[in-house]
């Protein structure tokens, strides 16, 4: 099977304080519901309080992520599936409980993984 990330950046979602509770709720229960089905991996949201920074072989460590990429941040789900079909079909499950359109990734196979 193939492991598939299903994302959003911060700013996509929008929702009313008042509806917020909800959105984690309904978030909440599709993984859940993923967890149930086996087809859960990982799953949660960066931290954007906490400032990245870059390692390098020799262990020295840089403030900052990589110049001139933008910092990732929203919400990530990686579940393993047996089809982007499926894949689609869970994006849209997220999509409808975070009340933001989802970005779907597909992993490389990697026997090690």
């Amino acid at each position: 099977m193939t492991k598939y990330l299903i994302s959003f950046p911060a700013e996509a979602m929008v929702v009313p304080e008042e509806e917020f509770e909800a959105v984690v709720e309904s978030s909440h229960a599709v993984i859940e519901e993923a967890k149930a089905a086996g087809v859960y991996v990982f799953g949660g949201g960066i931290d954007a309080g906490v400032a990245p920074v870059r390692v390098a072989g020799d262990g020295t460590v840089t403030e900052g992520g990589y110049p001139g990429r933008s910092v990732p941040d929203g919400g990530y789900t990686v579940l393993e599936l047996p089809s982007r079909e499926a894949a689609l079909e869970w994006a849209a499950k997220i999509a409808v409980a975070c009340r933001c359109a989802q970005e779907l990734r597909e992993f490389h196979y990697d026997p090690a993984s």
